[in-house]
């Protein structure tokens, strides 16, 4: 029988492939990699189907926010159609070397709402990564179909209680943001913020690599 590797394939959802490796991240006290995060983020936008939202993987995020070119970045940033939708997650990695693959050390969760045309930049370490947040904005200024947007650091954003959990946090401050947005409540200036510094606690944090875990055994199993 040959020997299982890192490298196998144990699951195609959408447009991600995770390996046997990325159980092995959520299986300990590990920092989250790009796939966990772009498959938790593909399993939102099969959750939470809507044309108005949108939940931009890690990788597209990153080029946003690092190309070099601006006619390149235009052509690159068109098919994602961002001046329709209403709700945008973008995860920020604080990597700067476009020639290293899943560099950086942390992640945060940067959201445009468009009823208040507002980008609010989540960071579970005390604001880390806001310099990083902020250069995606700006990259994003041309794209988004408005011109008068604000920036916005959340300070009630829950603060992690390890050095590894950041990309945790990122996954649930997105789930509790696309819950705000089905929901009936009002889409005024209080946002999520209460919602998500009342849900998003360090232990339901922590449940949340387990939970993932059970989540792909059991996408495995309808396969």
């Amino acid at each position: 029988m040959p020997r299982s590797s890192a490298d196998d394939k144990i699951l195609s959802y959408n447009d991600v492939v995770l390996r046997r490796s990325d159980l092995t991240i959520l299986n300990g006290p590990y920092f989250l990699n790009d796939r966990i995060i772009e498959f938790y983020f593909s399993y939102l936008s099969s959750s939470h189907p809507s044309e108005h939202v949108l939940l931009v993987p890690p990788s597209i995020a990153f080029w946003i926010m690092n190309c070099p070119d601006i006619d390149s970045l235009k052509d690159f940033i068109q098919p994602l159609n961002l001046p329709s939708k209403n709700l945008i997650i973008f995860p920020v990695n604080n990597n700067d070397d476009v020639a290293v693959a899943e560099g950086g050390s942390h992640w945060s969760l940067l959201a445009f709402e468009r009823t208040n045309n507002v980008f609010v930049h989540h960071d579970s370490n005390g604001g880390m990564n806001k310099n990083y947040a902020k250069r995606l904005c700006r990259s994003l200024g041309l794209y988004i179909g408005v011109s008068d947007t604000r920036y916005v650091e959340c300070e009630s954003s829950p603060q992690q209680e390890t050095g590894y959990d950041c990309g945790l946090y990122v996954l649930a401050i997105a789930k509790e943001i696309c819950e705000w947005f089905d929901s009936d409540v009002p889409k005024n200036e209080d946002l999520w913020f209460a919602r998500v510094e009342e849900r998003v606690t360090h232990e339901k944090v922590s449940a949340l690599r387990a939970e993932i875990l059970g989540l792909i055994v059991s996408l495995r199993g309808t396969k």
